[in-house]
């Protein structure tokens, strides 16, 4: 009678024995992932092998019928990844030789430290306890730096969103002050604090003789209380022109300006949520009707990514939407025609196999990428002329 109890392996390719996959014939891999034949071309398995930078594995591993298996030559398994985008050896420490300098843990490539420690791999200790540290990095909110930076032995490091490195619009000793707040749309670049009507004093505006309103956008001139002012920009939106524009006196100017696909009485049309990441229009089987996809007969999906008729056998269709751990679009999602169709019921839910939660994307003023990009895998993806970890930040010639 075997010690061990010999089960199937999660993908059903093979046979758990002793914590080790003993795969069918025609299969291979540590979890029998890999299939030894393959259907796709050569073109088709490399495109669904490339990271978002279009690198094929991230050049740390090897595309087999569109999984990345990733160099081990250790055998220690430190990359990793869809695409081997994880290389878990930045994290060791070149004296040490330990993970993190044993003073941490590793993810994707990243160290997080323990209490009392701080630096790249973990290298330096604090001359303070951490509870003082705690202590000198707590904002007036309650928040470590308030939410808008890192604390680093008792002093605070603000998160700076502006990509040319100058001095950030995120300062004070435990990050309280927010610029970004003064402003009706967030432009490094111009001088649209206050709407242009007011001071801006540590995220508050200090608004000029003549005008009032949270960001100094309201005129005293205007027939409308701010109240109505804004009532009537928001609609049945969560925000004011969606989101999407400026309100002034009752009346939403979309932006980004001159850009015809953002239009609406309160902005709330947006013709740019109807494109993929490659720019085409409801993957090039659909018309855009205010932000969303009518998909022409034969296909259907957000962006009519997806055919009704389906070329492949269920098992060929299968291959394609399970995981590295076998699991089918990682168990939030079904599969048809060899792409994952996530599910509605968590809208968050996203990526090629259901793997990625949107709810990671950085937002601003409430909206996930400020309503200016596409949330990519836990990263916003931003549209043409914006830039900015939340997609916040307008680098076009024209100020919204």
């Amino acid at each position: 009678k075997p010690l061990f109890k010999v089960i199937p392996a999660f993908n059903g390719h093979g046979k758990c024995d002793c914590g080790k996959c003993k795969c069918d014939e025609g299969w291979f891999g540590d979890a029998c992932q890999y299939p030894a034949h393959c259907d796709l071309t050569k073109k088709k398995s490399n495109q669904m092998c490339k990271n978002s930078q279009d690198v094929i594995c991230s050049n740390a591993g090897t595309c087999h019928c569109g999984r990345c298996k990733c160099d081990n030559p250790d055998g220690n398994g430190l990359v990793y990844g869809k695409f081997c985008e994880c290389d878990d050896r930045e994290c060791i420490d070149d004296e040490t030789e330990e993970m993190c300098g044993g003073h941490g843990k590793c993810y994707c490539g990243n160290c997080y430290c323990e209490a009392g420690w701080h630096g790249d791999k973990c290298e330096f200790q604090c001359d303070i306890t951490p509870w003082e540290s705690k202590r000198r990095c707590t904002s007036p909110d309650g928040q470590i730096c308030s939410n808008r930076g890192t604390c680093v032995c008792g002093e605070c490091s603000c998160h700076d969103v502006d990509p040319t490195g100058d001095w950030g619009d995120i300062h004070g000793d435990t990050c309280e002050c927010d610029e970004r707040d003064c402003r009706a749309v967030y432009d490094r670049y111009s001088d649209d604090f206050c709407s242009g009507h007011g001071q801006c004093n540590c995220g508050r505006c200090d608004c000029k003789v003549g005008w009032y309103g949270k960001k100094c956008e309201h005129p005293r001139s205007c027939p409308l209380s701010a109240e109505e002012s804004i009532r009537r920009c928001q609609g049945s939106s969560d925000l004011p022109c969606s989101g999407r524009g400026k309100c002034e006196c009752g009346k939403c100017t979309c932006y980004p300006p001159g850009d015809s696909r953002v239009y609406g009485k309160t902005c709330e049309c947006d013709g740019r949520r109807c494109e993929g990441l490659d720019g085409t229009v409801c993957g090039g089987h659909g018309t855009c009707s205010c932000g969303r996809c009518v998909c022409e007969r034969g296909w259907f999906g957000t962006l009519c990514q997806h055919p009704r008729k389906c070329n492949m056998t269920e098992e060929q269709s299968k291959s394609l939407c399970e995981s590295a751990d076998g699991i089918l679009c990682s168990g939030k999602g079904s599969c048809h025609c060899g792409k994952c169709i996530c599910s509605a019921e968590e809208w968050y839910i996203s990526g090629e196999l259901c793997d990625c939660d949107d709810r990671d994307c950085d937002k601003h003023d409430g909206l996930i990428c400020t309503g200016n990009g596409i949330c990519s895998c836990g990263s916003c993806e931003c549209w043409r002329g914006w830039n900015g970890n939340a997609c916040e930040i307008w680098l076009g010639t024209d100020y919204p």
